[in-house]
């Protein structure tokens, strides 16, 4: 859409109407103005999947891997795929806008969001974003490079002020949300917290370099709520303030504007990109540009920050769901069969095989009659992140349920959980709850006025009620359910929700308590209230009532919990189960794995042990059976003491919903473990994520993850970069031209051999390091990669190309790249520490003669 055509419908708009687009209408979406044409656009959470407006378990997504899964593929054109995938989904939710993906780095593994997050590198970082970014964007979805910038802890993220050196933001941290704005990305979210003294809304890092040294021409939105002032965040260039309709803009900026506090050509040049936005997404129509009609004023519901919605409790013209709450299905049977084989292929893609002493896997099904599945997320497993980028999926296939399919007919597949992992209640479900006045399997949701009147009331699959629907009058939200016990025995019931809580068994009061909240971080306050807890004695069969009531007092969030949990066998019971069991079969696959409460938006962890008695369980595991695999189902890196002690690890991330069929596929041996490590896995964390006194320093400059491991005299675990697969690699020879230029692209041709037995994949990787230099940098960094496939014996020679930035640093004096002339070493291999090749190349000057063979100059690096 060209200038004039923009210019031409700004200038239809008073400064009353221009404001009023540039904060949102709804929590998820934004203005219209009908009279030049604009619809409301719809933006959705989130990275593994479009939950639409909303939280509503009836309208079920796609789930993807988690990020960390998608950098662990190392491969763009499979992520470029499931951007497709994501486009497709927002699409058939009505969404405009979606927000993903993270990029914000894994400084510490300590950081709670670190799953969210694609890896510890910026420029893995980056091409893997620039991926997602443009398979999103080709379906005509808007894609969101968030949180720009420095957001990588969750320790007071609202109100932190990261302190970082101008090259190391420039380098690490920045890196990526240029490469989105390369790549083309629509929308940039600015983040909660501040950098160097100024929160991130109001930071002038979002002028330059985003928009002027990068050309960034689309929206800058704020994170929900990150908006806090009128003035210096609207003169700043932050151009869409979300939610709405309440907030620090609206009639503050008109009156702000007016006053000569802000220019209205800065509230011009926010309103241009918003409509450009809306060109790109098909939300302008320019046939339906008419006359103005007068600006109304908001309605009550919409002043409250409340929207009017439907049944289902979603609001807007986009909904248009059947019965079962799904909009729109997910087109033709053969479409939804191809997307489950995609997200199959990508956990296979996104595994990574830690060990396999003695060849242990792949496992042959012909060998096996009797296969033991252990663990507390076998039957169970997590499959996503906690936290505001969570969705519902269409289905989960759990890593017994996968196994099971594989071996039916060959094999029995036997469970036990071990020892009890999560004390978090569980809300009911349809698995053992029915709606009373039914009988259907759920709950009952209610809402009653002020007098205990009922104004509202629906079915739900869930105890978990994020969302009720809105309704004006509503005082109170009541959940009622029949609970089918299946066991005898004293029941923990609970409640949560933030207030006044009341929780009730066959009319027996069990819980009567206010319960104050103690947090602003939005994702605590709507997504996890605490819970009050009691214990009730229950007879298998007979069912119990259970009501729940929560009063809906202003700032309180709007979620409810209704949860029950039978009674548990002690853990040494359990544990000695398991171990039996282990005893009498011919395989073990132990899946062990994280908990939300370990990782989860809104808290860093403080320790990277597994949860519970997990540990022991291995080792007992291991030790009552030799052929014993343990799969780790976490979004980022655990301590495992037991590494060398059991026969194969695999790491399975969170894998999304078809976890369990693309694990099978690995463990016996129909796909290859695809994945590398896109961050270093160590015992311990080398930086903190707390600030002290509100600031958190990055004073460990450029080093984090395996740069600052290469400092370290022992090594971590296990490298970035790491990971091993089913056949064996040679790598033979590495070929670069040897005197270059620092303003174009090296291509480094490695040359390698499969030396096993199998077809297999290899992520060939090449770092740059600098032997005499003049400005600090790391011991090493990655400069490129790329994927090589042979089979048995096979020679393939791979191109990777090296970016011209890979040889530049950032100058603080000059507040430009620079590139010293002089010799740079090239290394080839497999991870970050282990690079069997070597070359130099030379910039600015030219080479010597005669040049050494490539294999004479190669350097083992340990």
């Amino acid at each position: 859409m060209s200038i004039d055509e923009l210019d031409r419908l700004v200038e239809k708009l008073d400064l009353e109407r221009k404001v009023r687009l540039l904060a949102g209408a709804t929590v998820w979406s934004t203005h219209a103005e009908p009279g030049i044409g604009l619809r409301a656009m719809v933006t959705s959470d989130g990275p593994v999947g479009v939950r639409g407006e909303g939280w509503d378990e009836r309208s079920t997504s796609l789930t993807l891997p988690s990020a960390t899964a998608l950098a662990a593929t190392w491969d763009d054109d499979l992520v470029e795929l499931l951007g497709g995938l994501l486009a497709a989904e927002a699409r058939r939710k009505g969404v405009d806008v979606l927000l993903a993906p993270t990029l914000n780095l894994h400084r510490s593994p300590l950081g709670g969001r670190h799953f969210e997050c694609y890896s510890e590198d910026p420029l893995l970082t980056g091409r893997i974003g620039a991926a997602c970014v443009r398979g999103v964007q080709a379906g005509g979805v808007a894609a969101t490079a968030k949180h720009y910038v420095a957001n990588d802890s969750e320790t007071e993220r609202l109100t932190l002020d990261a302190r970082v050196d101008e090259r190391t933001l420039r380098e690490l941290y920045l890196a990526p949300f240029e490469a989105a704005v390369e790549a083309g990305v629509w929308v940039v979210m600015s983040a909660y917290n501040g950098v160097n003294g100024t929160t991130m809304s109001e930071s002038p890092l979002l002028a330059d370099p985003l928009k002027e040294a990068w050309g960034f021409d689309g929206v800058v939105v704020s994170d929900w709520g990150g908006v806090r002032s009128t003035a210096p965040a609207a003169r700043a260039a932050q151009d869409l303030a979300m939610p709405g309709p309440e907030g620090a803009w609206g009639e503050a900026l008109v009156a702000a504007v007016r006053a000569g506090e802000v220019p209205e050509a800065a509230i011009d040049d926010k309103v241009r990109r918003l409509l450009r936005l809306a060109s790109r997404v098909g939300a302008l129509d320019l046939a339906a540009d008419a006359p103005l009609t007068p600006l109304a004023l908001p309605d009550p519901a919409e002043r409250e920050g409340r929207d009017v919605r439907g049944e289902h409790g979603v609001q807007g013209e986009h909904d248009e769901r059947g019965e079962h709450g799904v909009r729109g299905g997910h087109g033709e049977p053969g479409e939804h069969d191809s997307a489950r084989a995609l997200l199959r292929r990508a956990v296979a893609a996104s595994t990574v095989l830690l060990r396999n002493e003695g060849s242990l896997l792949p496992l042959d099904p012909s060998r096996l009659r009797r296969v033991a599945v252990l663990g507390p997320n076998a039957a169970a497993a997590r499959i996503q992140g906690g936290g505001s980028a969570g969705v519902y999926p269409m289905s989960v296939v759990s890593p017994l349920d996968g196994i099971r399919e594989a071996l039916s007919g060959t094999a029995e597949v036997l469970h036990r959980p071990g020892p009890h992992l999560d004390d978090r209640p569980t809300p009911l479900g349809t698995d053992n709850a029915r709606n009373p006045l039914t009988g259907v399997p759920g709950v009952l949701v209610r809402l009653l006025d002020a007098t205990g009147a009922e104004i509202h009331a629906e079915h739900r699959l869930t105890g978990r009620i994020l969302e009720p629907a809105r309704i004006d009058d509503a005082a109170t939200v009541e959940i009622r359910a029949l609970l089918s016990p299946e066991v005898d025995g004293l029941w923990e019931l609970a409640v949560a929700g933030w207030g006044h809580v009341l929780l009730e068994a066959d009319g027996r009061v069990l819980v009567d308590e206010e319960v104050e909240r103690d947090t602003d971080d939005p994702a605590t306050v709507h997504l996890s209230p605490p819970y009050r807890r009691a214990g009730f004695p229950v007879v298998a069969g007979r069912d119990v009532e259970l009501v729940s009531r929560r009063r809906l007092d202003p700032d309180s969030g709007i979620a409810s919990v209704l949860a029950a949990d039978p009674p548990r066998r002690a853990d040494e019971v359990e544990l000695a189960a398991a171990v039996e069991l282990a005893r009498t079969c011919d395989a073990v696959i132990v899946v062990v794995g994280s908990t939300e409460e370990i990782e989860n938006e809104g808290a860093d962890r403080t320790h990277l042990d597994l949860p519970g008695r997990q540990d022991e369980l291995v080792r007992a595991v291991a030790a009552a059976n030799p052929a014993t695999v343990v799969v780790v189902n976490s979004g980022g890196p655990m301590v495992l003491p037991w590494r060398e002690e059991v026969p194969a690890v695999l790491l399975s991330w969170f894998p999304g919903q078809e976890a369990g069929h693309g694990l099978a596929d690995v463990l016996f041996g129909r796909a290859e473990p695809g994945g590398r490590l896109p961050t270093t896995w160590a015992d311990r964390a080398l930086v903190s994520t707390v600030p002290e006194e509100g600031t958190l320093a990055y004073s460990e400059g450029l080093d984090i993850g395996y740069r600052a491991w290469l400092r370290r005299p022992a090594p971590p675990a296990y490298w970035f970069g790491y990971g091993l697969g089913y056949t064996s690699w040679s790598y033979e020879d590495v070929s670069v031209s040897w005197d270059v230029s620092s303003e174009s692209a090296l291509p480094v041709r490695v040359r390698l051999r499969n030396t096993g037995e199998r077809a297999g994949r290899e992520v060939v990787q090449v770092y740059l390091s600098r032997p005499e230099t003049g400005v600090t940098r790391p011991t090493r960094w990655l400069a490129g990669y790329a994927l090589a496939d042979a089979g048995p014996g096979e020679v393939v020679e791979v191109t990777v190309d090296v970016p011209a930035r890979a040889f530049q640093h950032w100058s603080a004096e000059h507040h430009a790249w620079r590139a010293e002339e002089g010799a740079f070493t090239v290394l080839a291999g497999r991870s970050a520490a282990d690079l069997p090749l070597s070359a130099a190349v030379v910039l600015g000057t030219a080479p010597p003669t005669p040049r050494e063979p490539s294999g004479e100059r190669s350097l083992a690096v340990l």
